[in-house]
């Protein structure tokens, strides 16, 4: 078995630290929902404005209200308006790769859902692995270069 990406928050932003509570992360249902993260599963969470890189569990907050709460010891790595990357797993055999299609969505500063992708795994017809990027409309997008991440894959 390989632990593979099961879904992806990219650049949901801290909306407060709360120190004094048990522990995890709270979030808007609707965003685990749309990516594919359940309640109580571990997930792990890389702060792009410090680098700490932490893993807790995850608790629903209010649907709707775009949360993302750092609790208990996790409050201590993020601060309000940090962007974060949070990444759920999944355990397959490695001869399913090309079955997964993990969600992932990116955020804007007020935690509104900007896009959602899916990853993809394919293999040609000499057996390689081939990663893409698909938007929503079924455009295939290149992985992230130094231009950004909408460009059109090379024919």
């Amino acid at each position: 078995m390989r632990k593979l990406v099961g879904g992806k928050l990219h650049g949901i932003r801290v909306t407060e630290s709360n120190l004094e509570y048990h522990g995890s992360i709270t979030l808007d249902p609707a965003h685990c929902e749309a990516a594919g993260i359940l309640p109580l599963e571990f997930v792990e969470i890389w702060n792009k404005n410090s680098g700490a890189r932490i893993t807790t569990y995850v608790i629903l907050g209010q649907r709707g209200s775009r949360c993302c709460v750092l609790n208990g010891a996790a409050a201590r790595t993020c601060q309000p308006g940090d962007e974060l990357i949070i990444c759920s797993s999944v355990y397959l055999d490695g001869a399913e790769i090309t079955s997964l299609s993990p969600a992932v969505l990116t955020f804007d500063a007020n935690n509104n859902i900007v896009e959602k992708l899916h990853y993809s795994v394919t293999r040609d017809g000499a057996g390689h692995y081939q990663f893409g990027i698909v938007a929503e409309d079924g455009e295939i997008l290149q992985p992230p270069l130094k231009s950004g991440l909408r460009q059109k894959r090379a024919s």
